[in-house]
């Protein structure tokens, strides 16, 4: 075989420091474009960004010659510098440490991204840390209680 064929679809989520709820709307679109664009610029394709006011999550197709820990290491750094600059308000801004990230195969596609679109309707029933233990228990990954607010 002379080529490579990869479709290396990914759901990643990651949450402000302390789940401080700083994207409220006027932030959040603007932001959610601006993460969409990160991944654009890391060789990826932002499939759908969304999130509530102290998380986001994204579900895009990235390359496969780029880690994964480093294209969201540059689009978290990238973004946290833009939100200090395009608001003023914000200057304290920063994400929490780590993230999740889960495969996603094609014929979940669908479902991953209504799961995302629906995020405020979710998360009338459902906190972020309830949210994100039952991600990683669906994906056999063992949660560290310890970690979940740093």
């Amino acid at each position: 075989m002379g080529h490579s064929y990869t479709n290396l679809l990914y759901h990643i989520v990651f949450a402000t420091k302390d789940r401080r709820p700083l994207l409220m709307p006027p932030i959040a679109a603007r932001l959610h474009a601006y993460l969409g664009g990160g991944i654009r610029d890391e060789g990826g394709t932002a499939l759908i960004v969304n999130g509530t006011p102290d998380h986001v999550h994204i579900l895009a197709g990235l390359r496969q010659d780029k880690a994964l820990s480093d294209v969201i290491r540059s689009i978290k750094a990238n973004a946290s510098k833009w939100i200090h600059q395009t608001f003023a308000s914000q200057r304290s801004f920063a994400w929490q440490t780590g993230y999740g990230a889960f495969t996603v195969s094609e014929p979940q596609v669908e479902k991953v991204r209504r799961y995302i679109v629906d995020q405020e309707i979710h998360h009338r029933k459902k906190s972020f840390e309830e949210e994100f233990a039952a991600l990683l228990r669906a994906h056999g990954v063992s949660l560290d209680a310890n970690h979940m607010r740093t």
